[in-house]
């Protein structure tokens, strides 16, 4: 049984982020780093499937996910975290615990973004309407004109709905099951983000 999801990414977010929504939906939600950024490494591979066109968030995901994961070894919670940069005066700095923990929500709500798309438009191969769309709605606000531009050429190289299935090796009935399990679990954590970075008055699109 412990084997059962070896090899099926989209089954281990699914678990990783049910367990997490659990987290910040208890009544006195402390979220420990350590369990957040194992839940976001688990999302890490979605980015690489999808090829050039999301390379950029890929490298920036991957290295703002890392950062939090050594943090976790002197860290708490992403409270405890955040308090401490905004303490050390360098919450918006490049580099900081906070700031990359922005990054990381950024790529959490695009690929909820993007399972919602996928979901959405359910007998359609091409992936590049649903990777579009979430690219628009998450990502293209903070990029200037040249990485929307490269992001828009490196559209016509996503995989197609099946080959992305391959991937992820998983056929399209689990793969739904799963995606909207990420839907449904991803929301109350990214607004936990979000109510976290307004409390503290730092906002959200920094």
């Amino acid at each position: 049984m412990a084997n059962s999801d070896a090899g099926k990414p989209l089954r281990k977010i699914s678990t990783a982020f049910k367990e997490l929504a659990s987290t910040v939906n208890s009544p006195t939600p402390e979220v420990p780093v350590a369990q957040f950024s194992h839940a976001c490494s688990l999302v890490s591979p979605l980015f690489g499937c999808l090829g050039i066109a999301f390379k950029f968030a890929e490298m920036d995901y991957v290295a703002k996910v890392d950062d939090l994961a050594r943090a976790s070894s002197s860290i708490s919670t992403l409270l405890v975290m955040v308090d401490k940069d905004i303490e050390a005066n360098c919450v918006k700095k490049a580099g900081s615990h906070t700031r990359n923990l922005l990054r990381v929500k950024r790529g959490l709500d695009m690929v909820k973004v993007l399972f919602e798309q996928i979901i959405a438009s359910e007998g359609n191969n091409s992936l590049k309407d649903p990777a579009s769309k979430s690219y628009a709605q998450v990502f293209a606000p903070h990029h200037g004109w040249a990485i929307r531009k490269a992001v828009s050429v490196g559209m016509y190289a996503l995989p197609t709905r099946a080959h992305l299935l391959k991937m992820l090796n998983e056929d399209e009935a689990e793969a739904k099951v799963h995606m909207q399990s990420y839907v449904n679990a991803s929301a109350p954590v990214i607004t936990y983000l979000d109510n976290l970075f307004l409390s503290k008055q730092l906002g959200i699109d920094w």
